[in-house]
């Protein structure tokens, strides 16, 4: 962009400074019920800007807030919403959503940041603000890396100027960085990790992205350029991880292994934590590169006092706790909860049924050495299970219910002589041990049951309130998006 251009823009930028507040909502605030859009409302609302809020459904206006319900696929409702509109903030992105939207996540955000260009461009917008992703110019980029470049790019080559600010991981109760490390961290005392963990990067608190975002409005000089922006610490993952352990008091055991692939590890964290794989993936893809300030410009233009990590987490971990919880709907037969309590009964039930081989059964087999360590491992795998379970993880529930397959098939096998007349398992059991195996094959069953519920029923209770691509996790209080939480009724 030529001189006489930015100084055009800056006299523009001017006069629109001195006269935001009386053009009454026209600042439109994208993605108003995410994680970003949805604090920057409140704090644009909270100091006398009339904004306007775009998500794709339609949420009751509230005090200096107007909603407007649009889709930035849909170029009709883009230019209704843009209407009247000058400083526009985009913070839309698209990586979670079916398996298949997600691995075309970077074609629907180009699309997305197509739309939105040509919409502002018809409906007159002045300047387009914009939070990227700090990204490393030296090396290959990943896939949602690049994706979140490319958009900055989109906005760009129009004729309205762009601010854009970018951030590397950002913390706050409502994020799904944030999510990552908080439940692999509460939920694992043994922590196996990837390279990636080694990699450094600048976590900075949402409050003080919302600060940047606000504080670029105020100062034209900040039109039509870009930004990096980071907390006061630098840090690796792995560090940050055992930061967040130091403030629960808990000690972090980490094993490094080189294996662990972006993929693997996606897939580990949708086990483990309410993070779906689907944005897990561009998530760890994004630490495995280094990913932090190089150029400090931000500081001098728009001063603000930035929240060191251990401040940042423990807000976090306030706000988390007006979460809400999520109750189970009149039609459901039974909630989250009942089969939550079915199977850790039935996972203790199978254990103790299993413990009687070596009281009430007769036979030598039990003791013999494959059969003590199968057992062994059997036992390991309830306890494991169990204390998954008990932490609301998916992965409890995947082992539980691949246990009691197990354990059913098992005991099975082992009344094979009742119909066929041949021992399968071991020599021939005693009625009381038939019986046995009768009722442990039952306990199992429930367990399968359960398991099965709780595996689907988490992602149902996570996404309820909202449309699923608007979603992430359970409900919060009013006016604010579902959250990465567990806690349901």
């Amino acid at each position: 962009m030529s001189q006489q251009a930015n100084s055009s823009n800056l006299e523009k930028m001017t006069a629109l400074k001195e006269n935001a507040r009386i053009n009454d909502y026209s600042i439109l605030v994208t993605g108003a019920t995410g994680f970003i859009g949805k604090k920057l409302l409140d704090r644009l609302a909270a100091t006398g800007f009339k904004v306007t809020a775009m998500s794709r459904t339609k949420h009751p206006d509230s005090k200096n807030v107007k909603f407007v319900a649009a889709d930035a696929f849909d170029m009709e409702s883009l230019c209704n919403a843009m209407k009247g509109i000058e400083i526009a903030f985009y913070l839309l992105h698209s990586m979670e959503g079916s398996k298949k939207e997600w691995e075309q996540f970077a074609d629907r955000e180009k699309m997305q940041a197509q739309n939105f260009l040509k919409a502002a461009e018809k409906s007159g917008v002045k300047r387009i603000i914009y939070l990227g992703g700090l990204v490393n110019e030296s090396v290959e980029l990943s896939k949602h890396m690049r994706s979140r470049q490319e958009v900055g790019q989109i906005l760009a080559s129009g004729d309205i100027p762009v601010t854009e600010l970018r951030a590397s991981v950002i913390v706050g109760a409502e994020g799904g960085s944030y999510a990552m490390l908080r439940y692999l961290v509460e939920r694992l005392p043994l922590m196996v990790c990837p390279r990636w963990v080694k990699s450094t990067t600048q976590p900075i608190a949402v409050d003080n992205v919302v600060d940047y975002l606000v504080g670029v409005i105020k100062n034209p000089v900040t039109i039509g350029k870009t930004f990096e922006i980071g907390g006061p610490d630098k840090m690796t993952y792995e560090q940050l991880m055992r930061l967040y352990s130091s403030i629960l008091n808990r000690n972090l055991n980490i094993i490094q292994i080189p294996f662990l692939t972006p993929r693997l590890s996606s897939y580990w964290i949708d086990l483990v934590t309410p993070v779906k794989a689907s944005l897990a993936r561009p998530l760890v893809d994004s630490l495995v590169h280094d990913s932090y300030v190089k150029d400090k410009t931000i500081e001098n233009v728009v001063p603000i006092k930035l929240k060191h990590m251990t401040e940042a987490i423990s807000e976090a971990r306030e706000e988390s706790k007006a979460f809400r919880k999520i109750s189970k709907e009149p039609e459901e037969k039974t909630s989250y909860k009942v089969n939550q309590k079915i199977l850790l009964v039935s996972l203790i039930a199978m254990a103790l049924i299993g413990s009687t081989y070596y009281w009430m059964d007769d036979r030598t087999d039990v003791w013999e050495p494959l059969w003590l360590f199968g057992s062994f491992i059997w036992y390991v795998s309830i306890i494991f299970a169990i204390s998954f379970v008990r932490q609301k993880a998916r992965l409890g529930y995947l082992i539980g219910g691949i246990l009691a397959w197990i354990t059913l098939a098992f005991w099975m096998f082992d009344n094979f002589y009742v119909v066929f007349e041949m021992s399968l398992v071991a020599s021939e059991p005693s009625i009381d041990v038939t019986i046995r195996n009768f009722i442990g094959a039952a306990i199992a069953g429930l367990a399968i049951f359960s398991s099965h519920n709780v595996f689907h029923k988490v992602r149902i209770y996570q996404s309820r309130g909202k449309p699923i691509k608007e979603t992430a996790g359970a409900e919060v209080p009013e006016q604010s998006r579902p959250v990465y939480a567990t806690d349901f009724s």
